[in-house]
């Protein structure tokens, strides 16, 4: 596990803990030596994540559709900005340079993100690990709603050991080295 792609909003949320949970992901990150690849923003949770990586000494991979750069203000001091056409690249992007995928709290574009991701893992296109930071509850309805899913029969059995939930963002890591 070299590389893990982490889904977050560009806004910070309502509450501290959200911005809290992203520096202790990035820390966790550099502790075990993890490259941080994201959506390339330095603003909100994004932003928050990204600069404690670097100031940690961390490696970080940017991937920004350019006509995202002025809107999400892209990252000046990455290891690395890949700019590209579309969020559809930017998606294959991610997930090409990445060997797991963490969703922390964000927005619709989080959520496009994950079920994307989820998607491609449902469909065999690839085996990496995906997981939820369930920061103060922020993912419980959502779990919720993918149980109801499994219940109702639109969702197989086996999605619910496919996404990791965990709120620990050390436990979540030492999940994805053991994998």
């Amino acid at each position: 596990m070299q590389k893990i792609c982490v889904f977050c909003g560009s806004s910070d949320g309502g509450r501290p803990e959200y911005r809290q949970a992203a520096a202790a992901l990035g820390h966790a990150m550099v502790v075990k030596d993890i490259d941080l690849v994201y959506g390339g923003g330095s603003v909100g949770l994004m932003g928050t994540l990204a600069d404690t990586v670097l100031n940690g000494g961390g490696r970080v991979t940017g991937v920004i559709p350019e006509p995202l750069i002025n809107r999400e203000i892209s990252h000046p001091g990455l290891t690395e900005l890949v700019v590209v056409g579309s969020m559809h690249e930017r998606k294959f992007m991610m997930a090409d340079l990445s060997d797991g995928f963490i969703a922390l709290p964000g927005g619709i574009g989080t959520m496009d993100e994950l079920f994307e991701i989820l998607s491609w893992s449902h469909l065999g296109i690839h085996k990496k690990p995906c997981a939820l930071l369930n920061v103060v509850g922020y993912y419980d309805h959502l779990n919720a709603f993918m149980q109801h899913g499994v219940d109702q029969g639109f969702i197989r059995k086996e999605m619910e050991t496919k996404l990791i939930i965990k709120e620990d963002p050390k436990a979540l890591l030492d999940l994805f080295l053991d994998s």
